[in-house]
């Protein structure tokens, strides 16, 4: 099974920006527990992070017929890209929102999700270890499991 982790914009600054809201864990940190996770549980990862909108589109585009699922963090582009809705309704590959923060409790513009409806989960508020449920769900759900 070969799943693509996707984050976009100031993801990789996590630990810097904000650490009251998304803690205080690195990017780095984030990264080695996902790959640590996938080799346990037998899954290929491939982990991207661009702070550009087209770049996001381009890295879904891509893994249309490679990969069996995505996760993806799209950041702020979540709550303005159309674009990258349409890349993943596009390519049709499960996908599953993950968020570090609550953004149900946040500003109202932050409830809005373009993703959301392309995705077949939504995890929000559960810190960096939202990643390794949104692996685990993605796991079961591409074994029929769910």
């Amino acid at each position: 099974m070969k799943f693509l982790v996707i984050n976009g914009p100031n993801i990789n600054m996590l630990g810097i920006r904000e650490p009251g809201i998304y803690g205080t864990d690195s990017f780095e940190t984030l990264c080695d527990n996902i790959k640590n996770y996938a080799e346990r549980s037998g899954i290929e990862t491939e982990l991207f992070q661009s702070n550009h909108e087209g770049a996001l589109v381009d890295e879904i585009q891509a893994a249309y017929g490679v990969y069996d699922g995505i996760v993806i963090n799209p950041g702020a582009y979540t709550h303005t890209s159309i674009a990258l809705l349409d890349a993943l309704k596009a390519v049709g590959i499960p996908t599953v929102e993950v968020h570090i923060s609550d953004v149900s409790k946040r500003e109202d513009f932050r409830r809005i999700s373009y993703v959301r409806s392309a995705c077949v989960k939504t995890i929000t508020g559960h810190g960096i270890n939202g990643y390794i449920e949104a692996l685990e769900f993605l796991k079961a759900y591409c074994e029929g499991n769910t």
